[in-house]
């Protein structure tokens, strides 16, 4: 078989993606990450980044890590279990711990190897997985990875936990787990009920708060915080790539916990701890939020105002109940031929289609930030309100 041959079904798959409209196009972007962005050398206004609080380009977050720098270097050199762990590390999980109101914290690289590296630490073959339907493709992989038998309940429905629970013959270890901000519809897991449900069970609890760290909660201090369920989930994964602005993961909970993923965690015992000015920049970023709550406060302001106008104009914005916004739309195709003109006005707002999403709701995500002003949103507004009627989406 020649090399061509060997790749012609990925040419095939491909075509077929660009022929159902499904393949995805990257833009790059020319300045930093902020509430407006330079794309081809055109500023335009961003509403694809899940930079919540605007902190990816803040001045305090830049110091931190040019400091950080010139004080330790850039890399870690090597797994934190063989090179030892740094200073900066330690203090960052300690300030998370503090933050989230837990007994510790634990870093990763990314929110995705958080993920990877928790769930199968904590269950394997024999064991049984109790997951939402609409879960993170990181929490499915993580499941996967872990060999234990996984079993889909309804979307935010702790009815039908309770039920799929009952029909189950669970011989070995059963964990819960659940998104808390679910990031494609944005709406808040009924962690509460899931709790309930745990506790009668006896099963350990977990929920990804990828889309809550910084959002809900207390000055963003996350979903446990929100309902008031401190000490009562075992589990907190979390990223700071999203409303921290940097880079890396977190698992925040029981000290027992995260002493296992300190043994038992792949991806800390295989894989280069967060960069120097990732961990810096995250501090300052804690700073940041325990000092004040007006990024928080002026990013749920924005949000509500952007829902509002979006629905007095005929959107359907769906269930969300957090500054994520789904503009829903349906086919793949015109959910492309509405980002591509929204961008011909000067907003960067992607088309979301399968399979992120199932076949037949692609939708246009808005991500509300604490970096666009009221002008901003006005602006993003109107070029929604033109494309939609252009389009016929709305009347």
């Amino acid at each position: 078989m020649g090399s061509e041959a060997k790749t012609r079904w990925i040419e095939e798959e491909i075509s077929l993606l660009k022929e159902q409209g499904l393949f995805t196009h990257i833009r790059t972007i020319e300045s930093p990450m902020d509430g407006w962005v330079t794309i081809g050398g055109r500023r335009v206004l961003n509403f694809c980044a899940n930079n919540y609080l605007g902190l990816a380009n803040h001045p305090r977050l830049r110091e931190a890590a040019k400091n950080a720098i010139d004080a330790y270097g850039v890399g870690p050199g090597a797994v934190r279990t063989i090179a030892g762990t740094m200073t900066l590390h330690v203090e960052l999980e300690r300030r998370l711990a503090a933050f989230k109101g837990v007994e510790a914290a634990i870093t990763f690289q990314s929110g995705f190897n958080a993920n990877l590296a928790t769930i199968p630490a904590l269950v394997g073959k024999g064991d049984i997985i109790f997951s939402d339907e609409l879960n993170h493709a990181s929490i499915i992989d993580g499941c996967r990875l872990s060999r234990a038998s996984i079993v889909r309940y309804a979307h935010n429905n702790p009815d039908d936990l309770r039920q799929v629970i009952e029909e189950t013959e669970v011989e070995g270890r059963a964990l819960i787990v659940s998104d808390g901000v679910f990031s494609m519809d944005g709406d808040i897991a009924p962690l509460p009920g899931l709790y309930e449900v745990a506790k009668d069970y006896g099963y350990l609890l977990m929920v990804d708060d990828a889309h809550g760290e910084g959002v809900l909660g207390k000055g963003g201090r996350g979903i446990v915080d929100h309902f008031g369920l401190h000490g009562k989930v075992d589990i907190e994964v979390g990223t700071m790539s999203k409303a921290f602005g940097v880079m890396g993961g977190m698992v925040a909970g029981k000290q027992v916990i995260i002493d296992w993923l300190r043994q038992r965690g792949r991806p800390f015992l295989f894989s280069s701890a967060m960069t120097v000015p990732d961990a810096a920049a995250c501090l300052a970023a804690v700073d940041l939020l325990e000092e004040s709550t007006d990024q928080v406060t002026r990013l749920w302001a924005n949000a509500d105002t952007f829902k509002k106008q979006m629905k007095a104009m005929g959107f359907d914005t769906g269930g969300t109940q957090t500054p994520i916004v789904p503009v829903m739309l349906g086919e793949a195709t015109l959910a492309q031929k509405f980002s591509r003109q929204l961008f011909e006005e000067g907003v960067f707002a992607m088309a979301i289609g399968y399979p992120t999403v199932p076949e037949g709701k692609a939708r246009i995500r808005v991500m509300n930030t604490a970096a666009h002003t009221e002008d901003d949103l006005s602006i993003g507004l109107a070029a929604f309100e033109k494309v939609g009627k252009e389009l016929g989406v709305i009347a």
